[in-house]
């Protein structure tokens, strides 16, 4: 679907952040009419992936650091909220499911493949929010992290940061596999927190900022 190409073209820095998109040239590109175009336009706009802007060409929304820095805020506290929940409410084909994605970002992250890497740490974080048994927590959260995609994908660029989560991901997979509710959402405060940290420098950096 053209709405998943360009969310992919968005996340991955193939558009990047202020960058016009111009609807003649990516109808061209994606093989699409320029209606359809719009209408994936507009669900990027919902997610704050586009900027629509009358009367003259959409452009990538920019990375925002203040306002990252609250999204993360929140998503610190969903995604420690769901984990503690998760510790207690997880069953073992769970588990066993979270255990064989982490070993597959531990392989990834060896082999240096990182939109692959990216893909299954989405599955981890999406599997241990639905493991907290709440569909309204869920949704929330699905809302939510369609916001922080490309934040989260852009912090594993910053140097050593990609290894670090890798371990992080580790401790957080033994604290549940050990029903330790707390140390979990402990956990995922300070793993959240942190890649937040790196998206809010980043975005701060005189690199960051001559590239928008």
């Amino acid at each position: 679907m053209a709405v998943d190409r360009l969310r992919d073209m968005i996340i991955y820095g193939e558009l990047a952040p202020s960058s016009r998109l111009i609807e003649p040239e990516l109808s061209e590109k994606l093989g699409i009419s320029r209606t359809p175009l719009r209408e994936a336009l507009k669900l990027l706009a919902a997610d704050g992936l586009v900027m629509l802007r009358p009367n003259r060409n959409a452009i990538v929304a920019p990375l925002d650091a203040a306002e990252l820095t609250h999204l993360f805020e929140v998503e610190g506290c969903i995604e420690s909220f769901a984990a503690r929940l998760a510790a207690e409410r997880m069953t073992a084909a769970d588990l066993r499911r979270l255990r064989g994605f982490q070993e597959k970002i531990e392989a990834l992250q060896g082999a240096g493949a990182l939109e692959e890497y990216f893909a299954i740490n989405q599955k981890i974080h999406r599997l241990i929010v639905s493991c907290a048994k709440n569909p309204a927590l869920v949704e929330v959260h699905d809302r939510l992290l369609g916001r922080l995609v490309r934040a989260r994908y852009f912090a594993l660029g910053a140097q050593g940061r990609w290894k670090e989560s890798v371990l992080e991901h580790r401790e957080i997979l033994a604290a549940l596999e050990a029903r330790d509710s707390k140390t979990v959402e402990h956990l995922f405060v300070r793993h959240v927190g942190r890649t937040g940290d790196v998206v809010a420098a980043a975005c701060a950096s005189p690199r960051a900022r001559q590239a928008e």
